[in-house]
């Protein structure tokens, strides 16, 4: 299932806007919170997707009945870009582990680049509803890599990807890889350069979010 967040009009187009502006970019506090909010709106679209259950709530008055959700959620997210969206998620599941893992692009003189992972911090995902942020999804190896390295730690009942920005070679890529996932984007585009870098994108969100770093 692919949901697309700015295939109708809501003021998620906003946040999606600014995110893009290259003016309104230069301040970082904005593009953080703005991303942040991205996760909490899809957050809040996808938890129409989870198993709930009735319960009684005592009030100070009687009881009420509530459908909440008995779902085991890990949010996991791809260092460094996915921090903020990590937080949008984790403030509207705010009951659910967490697990972090590093993949970036190693790139090569020759202008090739391969997918590399440092680090990784997970707990048991057997049988739980796994939720993937990442910004950007380009041509989709990242995720793919980082999908195969958390099985390592167990196979989750559901898988769901979420994503400010996707490509459609990206977004074709993931579900011929892994087409029982559900996929969270906020807006879709067109095209990739030679670099592998969408357009129109947004750029690099870990240095928009967290300054520049050091190209190796």
């Amino acid at each position: 299932m692919i949901f697309i967040l700015d295939s109708k009009p809501s003021i998620a187009n906003q946040f999606i806007s600014e995110l893009r502006d290259v003016n309104i970019q230069q301040d970082r506090l904005r593009f953080r919170r703005n991303m942040e909010r991205l996760g909490e709106i899809l957050a809040y679209e996808l938890s129409k997707s989870l198993h709930y259950e009735k319960e009684a709530v005592e009030t100070p008055l009687g009881v009420a009945h509530s459908a909440l959700t008995n779902d085991r959620i890990v949010i996991a997210t791809i260092l460094r870009a996915g921090l903020s969206m990590h937080k949008g998620l984790q403030n509207y599941f705010d009951r659910a582990d967490n697990a972090f893992i590093s993949a970036y692009r190693k790139h090569h003189k020759d202008g090739t680049f391969e997918i590399a992972l440092d680090y990784v911090s997970c707990p048991e995902l057997t049988d739980c509803t796994l939720i993937i942020s990442d910004p950007m999804l380009a041509t989709g190896a990242s995720m793919d890599i980082t999908i195969q390295e958390l099985r390592k730690y167990g196979i989750p009942k559901h898988t769901h990807i979420v994503t400010a920005i996707a490509s459609k070679a990206g977004l074709a890529f993931i579900e011929q890889q892994h087409p029982s996932a559900h996929i969270w984007v906020g807006s879709l585009d067109e095209e990739l350069t030679a670099k592998s870098y969408i357009v129109p994108g947004l750029g690099d969100a870990g240095d928009l979010a967290f300054g520049p770093k050091l190209q190796d």
